[in-house]
């Protein structure tokens, strides 16, 4: 059976157009089966061209069109193509998109713009298709810019309180800055390259003939070409995913919808960096002195979003600064070699954290919007389904076996281990150490999450104590669904020590990089069996410390809670956690207010002064004069006309005789 790749990224694009332009003719039932049944659709298809790769070996690929073509310097055509990564993501997308999208029918229901949501929710699932399916590193950048629109349509949704509408230019202007390296990444490429396909970028023959070239670049001096490329396109990826320094924009993306959050901000279009760095893998295995940049920032991304995460109190900032954490291990992975790792964190991570964002929601569904958890409390007995899966997702992030998130997560600590303690990289080992760390911060702050939302004593206000109710319908449906591949996601990569065969991995083709083989070659099976329980048995001990603190602080230890919040250090600790380490307040006064304070004299000498002042109501006020002066003449007095016109006739009389002797004499 021929699959044609197009229809992917085409059903729910069509979903965009009819719920768009007709969403408030067809009504809101309509809107419901168009909006969400092209997307499962297409899930449908992207199911059939993966049992294909996996049963016949087969790669797809859409030829598509020409679309940017200049004779003898560069051919960009409009193709796509599906292999093991693409596959993959595409289910994840699909999957959990069409999940999201039936959550949203509860969730949103007698909202005034429900078919405008719907709308942007569709074009969101086009554009991300488009990203992960791009056969060509330009096209990936149409779906990526695609993607960063509707994160800001979607943040802005409720755009009647100020306070979303910044939000979601803090998330657009944000995202620029990571764009306009990626922008320059993509002209090196095709600089040096001479093509933006996929197959050139990753080709081994063509990065080994570039990786003795170098640029000249101010401030860095001479930078290998393919260390540049790497850097600039890893720049992008903070933009998008969320890293240091381009991370602030997450948190305040919360503004928007809760399903959106569940979709965009956390299951899908904040791994776009990763998945960017795992397909271009040979291109960034080719600059380990970038690597080991990616590893540093993502480990210290996943430390300073964990300590942040500790004072929030608004139930989704705690997720968004969890987020931004797992982030940062999956570049941590990255940075190691350990690109097999990252993408199996994205899948377990876009099931439980979606999960988590989806129990949120539900929380904030049935209190009446209300996401303040020292407001909440004692919510298990009027929502023990949401209790129950919100805790599955909670123990998964965690790592607690055999959930998804501990194979995930146990992966990308074994290869920092193995990379810093094994094989002696200094770097790696520190790097090590802070996501080992983070490891328990996050059972801390997900377990503190947990017990101020559902137990302990109800802080519920009375006049809400009687209306909380657990949502049911497709609410339920969804948090169910995502609660079971929470459970099972894990076992997609189950690793060799632990009797599985790294499916995913191999699948891919990520855990054939050259990183992972060089580590591997130089160590017997043993000692790197070893080593993985030793890695493993110490993730499990940092995790389950992580619980078991978190479980006293939070049940009897309420003693012990109070003293440290309440001494001279905690409370200096709690209100740099509070207050985000004052990093918004940092951007704010080093770029925000000079760049405003620079836009507004800007505004004031070349709007006001040059603008308005002198060619505006300078050429007015001379007109005006020249026009007073030439009215002096109309007097009405017609010998006086005559006059003028008789000295006019003279002096043309005059002139025409002197041109007429100049010729003469010539």
């Amino acid at each position: 059976m021929d699959i044609n790749l197009l229809w992917i990224p085409l059903l729910p694009f069509l979903g965009f157009l009819i719920t768009g332009m007709l969403g408030k003719k067809i009504g809101n039932k309509s809107v419901n089966a168009i909006a969400c049944g092209l997307p499962i659709l297409s899930f449908v298809i992207s199911y059939a061209a993966w049992s294909r790769l996996v049963y016949e070996g087969t790669e797809l690929h859409w030829s598509g069109f020409p679309w940017i073509w200049i004779e003898g310097l560069v051919e960009i055509p409009f193709a796509l193509h599906l292999d093991g990564i693409a596959a993959v993501m595409c289910m994840v997308i699909t999957g959990v998109g069409s999940l999201i999208h039936l959550y949203s029918i509860g969730y949103m229901k007698g909202d005034p713009g429900y078919h405008r949501y719907f709308a942007y929710l569709n074009l969101f699932t086009t554009f991300m298709l488009i990203l992960v399916l791009g056969d060509n590193l330009l096209l990936m950048f149409i779906g990526w810019e695609g993607v960063g629109l509707c994160s800001y349509l979607l943040i802005g949704f409720w755009y009647e309180e100020d306070a979303n509408c910044a939000a979601g230019k803090k998330a657009f202007i944000m995202n620029r800055v990571g764009d306009f390296a990626f922008l320059l990444g993509i002209f090196l490429c095709l600089a040096h390259f001479g093509s933006l396909d996929m197959s050139t970028l990753t080709d081994a023959t063509a990065i080994s003939a570039l990786s003795a070239e170098t640029l000249s670049v101010p401030l860095l001096g001479s930078v290998s070409v393919i260390s540049m490329i790497v850097l600039l396109l890893f720049i992008g990826a903070t933009g998008k995913s969320a890293q240091i320094p381009l991370y602030v924009w997450l948190p305040d993306a919360m503004a928007g919808p809760t399903p959106v959050s569940a979709l965009i901000h956390a299951a899908t279009m904040v791994t776009s960096g990763v998945y960017l760095c795992c397909r271009l893998m040979p291109l960034f295995e080719a600059a380990p002195a970038i690597l080991a940049i990616i590893a540093g920032i993502g480990a210290c991304t996943a430390l300073l979003a964990a300590l942040i995460a500790f004072g929030q109190n608004d139930i989704k900032k705690v997720l968004a600064y969890s987020t931004v954490s797992q982030l940062g291990y999956m570049f941590f992975a990255i940075g190691v070699g350990a690109f097999s790792a990252a993408f199996f964190h994205v899948v377990t991570h876009a099931f439980f954290k979606a999960l988590l964002f989806l129990g949120s929601g539900s929380v904030i569904h049935a209190m009446h919007h209300e996401q303040d958890m020292r407001k909440m409390g004692g919510l298990r007995k009027q929502l023990p389904f949401t209790h129950l899966t919100f805790l599955i997702g909670t123990l998964a992030i965690a790592g607690v076996p055999p959930l998804a998130g501990f194979f995930s997560k146990d992966e990308i600590l074994f290869a920092g281990y193995q990379q810093g303690f094994l094989m002696g990289v200094d770097s790696a080992a520190l790097f090590w150490g802070i996501s080992f760390l983070t490891a328990g911060m996050t059972a801390f702050y997900m377990i503190r999450c947990v017990a101020l939302t559902f137990w302990g004593e109800s802080r519920v206000d009375s006049s809400l104590e009687g209306k909380v109710h657990e949502p049911g319908g497709w609410i339920g449906f969804a948090l169910f669904m995502l609660a079971v591949a929470s459970i099972l996601g894990g076992f997609l990569n189950v690793p060799e020590f632990l009797g599985g065969h790294a499916t995913l991995g191999h699948f891919t083709g990520l855990h054939s990089s050259a990183a992972a083989h060089g580590a591997a070659a130089s160590f017997s099976p043993e000692v790197l069996h070893a080593a993985e329980w030793k890695s493993m048995f110490l993730s499990l001990a940092v995790a389950g410390s992580g619980l078991l603190l978190a479980f006293y602080c939070y049940g009897k230890g309420h003693s012990l809670r109070k003293r440290f919040t309440e001494s001279g250090v905690g409370r200096w600790l709690c209100r740099l956690s509070q207050r985000k380490f004052y990093v918004d307040e940092f951007y704010a006064t080093v770029f925000v207010r000079p760049f405003e304070t620079m836009s507004h004299l800007l505004f004031i000498l070349i709007d006001r002064i040059l603008i308005d002042g002198i060619l505006v109501s300078g050429s007015a006020l001379l007109t005006r004069g020249l026009g007073n002066w030439f009215r002096k003449m109309q007097t009405g007095f017609i010998p006086g006309y005559l006059l003028t016109f008789g000295c006019g006739v003279l002096l043309l009389v005059y002139m025409m005789l002197s041109l007429i002797q100049q010729g003469g004499a010539q």
